[in-house]
């Protein structure tokens, strides 16, 4: 580690903030530090102390150090260095811009109200210091504010915000300039003593086989949905016996490549028609789905702790500690959903498909509040955010925007049957249910004696029975919603 040795007043330092943007392609702030033609320093500040920060779950966190080596050996291969430090910004940035005699700083911006809040103060704090502060629009198509209705105002429905929306052309994706010019190197902090990676236990055994953290691998996920991926996308996205989704969404999760990049992308392989106008279009929906979570979380930045829809406030969920625990371990006695739960366990991630069977069966049959659900999801996500996660949950339970009605109830065994039909996904991540054949791999409650011996599945053993009814507890969620329906 070098030492603190100081830039001259004329080669004062462009200090680049990196925080959910961990790329040097398409990098709206740095970027601009680099046109400044001032030394680069870039930086990562692990800020686990500033109020009201979420803290990253366990997944994310193990995702958080991978992506931080794969960015930093990037940059040393072109001779910088990514400087680490940790502590609450408000001090731990402004130490640093102070250090180093930084000129400027430049960060892409949060959406959060806790990270605009942080934000806001860093940089009131260099301004009052005599450090210019610059901030860009580097990780949405969009930045929430310039997406209003025609009275001003928020979108609460996604398809008119969809529409509106893409009245707006994205900017197009920027490349780095060369040459890259770094400023000497201050004293850092090691990313192995932030301890992000679990250890005893080490669970991330299915995470390390399942995934490549940083911008390559993005990349690599990129070209190999536009490789094949993509065709049938429109579909095929809904089969997780299938590779048919691009996995992006833990790469879009840290900013390891931009939402424009991967649009231009898609549009340039429509182009070339090398995919379906159809397929790509499905796919840039769910792009801006993303979006409009984002939208949400802005301008209404309390949407992962309160029900978007208030009268839900009132709904009588009932507290069933044995029920989530059975939903957490996969235990539930419904193959789509145990499979969806285990997936989430072994790699991180799962289906989206299966997230919302699953959802909807911790919501709706075992009654149990959204949060609970979220929760989970958070700590056990690579790609959990705080704007998809909740807003997608809100969404399942009904109490969201845009959500789907409540009395929409999932039936699990429906779901596996239509969106599984062979068991191949159930039987990828229940292995206990291998043997059972395709007619009763969704169903194994109503196999024979004789089919369940020869699979050698002992119900209430090697398998759970089903935790809940389907049909009793769906008239039990039902009877619930009555009081607060507001018809």
């Amino acid at each position: 580690m070098s030492g603190t040795l100081m830039p001259s007043s004329t080669e004062r330092p462009a200090l680049v903030w990196l925080r959910d943007d961990l790329r040097l392609d398409d990098n709206p702030a740095l970027a601009a530090a680099q046109a400044s033609g001032r030394p680069l320093l870039l930086a990562f500040l692990l800020d686990e102390e500033s109020p009201g920060l979420r803290p990253l779950g366990g997944a994310a966190r193990w995702w958080l150090s991978h992506s931080l080596k794969a960015l930093a050996a990037t940059i040393e291969a072109k001779g910088g260095r990514l400087l680490l430090r940790r502590g609450m910004a408000l001090d731990a940035l402004t130490r640093l811009a102070g250090d180093v005699n930084a000129q400027a700083v430049y960060w892409n911006r949060r959406y959060g109200a806790a990270e605009i809040a942080v934000d806001t103060a860093v940089k009131s704090a260099l301004t009052a210091a005599g450090v210019a502060v610059e901030s860009f629009g580097g990780n949405l198509l969009h930045e929430p504010w310039t997406v209003a209705t025609q009275s001003g105002g928020p979108f609460r429905v996604f398809t008119p915000f969809y529409r509106r929306a893409r009245m707006q052309a994205p900017r197009t994706p920027s490349q780095t300039r060369l040459p890259w010019r770094f400023a000497p190197y201050p004293e850092g902090e090691r990313l192995e003593n932030w301890a992000l990676e679990p250890s005893r236990p080490d669970w991330a055994g299915g995470l390390r086989e399942t995934w490549t953290p940083g911008e390559e691998g993005a990349r690599d996920a990129l070209t190999r949905f536009l490789d094949g991926g993509i065709t049938g996308y429109a579909d095929e996205r809904d089969r997780p016996d299938r590779t048919s989704t691009s996995r992006l969404s833990p790469h879009l999760r840290f900013g390891e490549i931009a939402p424009h990049r991967i649009l231009a992308a898609v549009r340039h392989a429509e182009a070339g028609a090398s995919a379906a106008p159809r397929d790509v279009e499905k796919f840039v929906s769910e792009l801006y789905w993303r979006e409009f979570s984002y939208h949400l979380l802005f301008h209404y930045p309390d949407i992962g702790t309160a029900n978007f829809n208030d009268r839900f406030d009132a709904f009588a969920w009932q507290n069933a500690p044995a029920l989530l625990r059975a939903w957490r371990r996969g235990m539930t006695g419904y193959p789509i959903v145990d499979a969806g739960m285990r997936q989430l366990w072994q790699t991180g991630w799962m289906h989206n498909r299966v997230r919302m069977v699953a959802a909807s069966f911790l919501i709706k049959h075992c009654l149990t509040d959204w949060r609970q659900g979220e929760a989970w999801f958070w700590d056990t996500l690579v790609d959990a955010d705080a704007a998809n996660n909740p807003a997608s949950w809100q969404w399942v339970a009904g109490s969201g925007a845009d959500a789907a009605p409540y009395f929409r109830i999932f039936n699990p065994v429906a779901q596996g049957e239509k969106f599984d039909p062979d068991g191949d996904y159930v039987r990828r991540y229940v292995p206990e249910l291998t043997a059972l054949p395709s007619n009763v791999v969704h169903r194994p409650w109503e196999a024979t004696p004789d089919v369940l011996r020869r699979a050698g599945v002992r119900l209430g053993e090697t398998y759970p029975r089903p935790i809940v009814d389907h049909a009793a507890a769906r008239d039990r969620a039902l009877e619930r919603f009555q009081p607060i329906r507001g018809d």
